[in-house]
């Protein structure tokens, strides 16, 4: 490299060498092969990702309509889904209104709800932000 200094000289008047320009390329090339497949393995992830419901901390509770959490027996409260549900299932029917599958409209309306009510800190929330990131 110090012949590629000595032909630019001490100013910035010259282009990059040739080697300089070689080496740019090189970075760049592996940066988007670095970046791409982290990028499909997070998409995946997300499609994989569960939302137990309720929060383990707060298992036992029913669900109401509105998706707040109320005590057993509760009229008009759903039991909870007896299993964890995934982000593709809860994308979808987040995106389109339709209900998740195995579970009837109102049901699935109650957990859904009760999803877009979970906060950092609560189970189930890194899965839900990771849905609403748009892909690109």
């Amino acid at each position: 490299m110090a012949e590629d200094s000595e032909e630019q000289g001490e100013g910035f008047d010259k282009a990059p060498s040739r080697r300089q320009m070689l080496a740019l390329g090189a970075a760049a090339a592996s940066t988007v092969v670095t970046v791409r497949p982290a990028l499909a393995q997070t998409a995946g992830s997300v499609m994989n990702c569960q939302i137990p419901i309720p929060d383990p901390a707060r298992s036992g509770q029913f669900v109401a309509a509105d998706g707040a959490l109320v005590p057993p027996g509760t009229q008009g409260a759903f039991p909870p889904p007896g299993r964890m549900l995934n982000g593709e299932e809860v994308k979808a029917a987040l995106q389109s209104g339709r209900s998740l599958p195995g579970f009837g409209y109102e049901q699935s309306q109650a957990y859904t709800n009760y999803i877009r009510r979970l906060q950092a800190g609560m189970s189930g929330f890194t899965c839900y932000a990771s849905i609403q990131m748009p892909r690109g």
